[in-house]
């Protein structure tokens, strides 16, 4: 039994294979051992703030306090929006933060989790941010020097490819298509060709991730910690941020930072 608040799960890849670690506060539990053998997730009811630390009734956001989802540079809209990003300025909430993470070399990607999708991340955070969204495989199109170009990539591909994971069809039973892939990897590139192609990479490999999950259920319930005072059964593995029962429930960790649990 161990105890503390619930932050979004760690994950290593070796070889294509993801393994977990859930983050309750400084304690990191691996999730290996639990995989098809009983485990229960209890909220206690206390919920503190993922920035400032300080407790609070409910969260705005993903684990942000009112005043932390105002201030932080975390929260800004350039995290959900990054062709809306100042970094390169010198702007920004922090304008240090904001150097230190959005005014350094950001890719765009394409993934498949239940579908196929268009996305930016930083590159120290590859192949992390593919995890957490579920994706089975992806492949990196195009470096840029700032966050913001690599947005404006984006906004451009979207006229053509999704920007969402559909978490539904993430968690069910999906196959790399390495076909489809190549496929719209190319539309992409074509894409690019007369503004953006400076950036663009055409030679990179896709990677292939696979989940530790031992069967996927064939309907999924999400779980809300605020209206159930305890999941529990066996846990049949673990998918992108979600903790997946054998019975079809789940629990999106990530959408969960800040609250305090009990797991067993």
């Amino acid at each position: 039994m161990v105890q503390g608040q619930l932050l979004k799960m760690m994950a290593t890849v070796e070889g294509g294979k993801v393994r977990y670690a859930m983050r309750l506060g400084e304690e990191l539990l691996d999730m290996s051992s639990f995989i098809g053998q009983p485990f229960s997730v209890k909220p206690t009811g206390v919920l503190t703030c993922t920035n400032c630390g300080n407790r609070v009734k409910k969260f705005y956001g993903q684990g942000f306090c009112w005043p932390c989802l105002s201030t932080a540079p975390e929260a800004s809209e350039c995290i959900v929006r990054p062709e809306l990003c100042r970094a390169h300025l010198g702007e920004g909430r922090d304008a240090q933060w904001e150097n230190d993470h959005h005014n350094t070399e950001h890719f765009v990607y394409l993934s498949q989790s239940g579908g196929f999708k268009v996305g930016v991340t930083r590159s120290t955070q590859i192949p992390t941010r593919w995890v957490d969204q579920g994706a089975v495989q992806a492949v990196i199109i195009a470096r840029t020097p700032y966050r913001q170009l690599a947005g404006l990539i984006e906004v451009e591909l979207k006229k053509q490819f999704a920007d969402k994971t559909n978490w539904r069809a993430m968690l069910g039973a999906v196959a790399p298509d390495r076909e489809m892939m190549s496929a719209l990897r190319t539309r992409a590139l074509d894409a690019l060709a007369y503004e953006m192609g400076a950036y663009a990479l055409p030679e990179e490999e896709p990677m292939v991730l696979e989940y530790p999950v031992l069967a996927h259920p064939p309907k999924v319930n999400s779980m809300n910690l605020d209206k159930v005072p305890e999941v529990a059964g066996t846990l049949a593995g673990i998918k992108g941020q979600y903790l997946i029962w054998s019975d079809g429930r789940v629990l999106n960790v990530g959408d969960r930072r800040g609250y305090h649990v009990v797991v067993a």
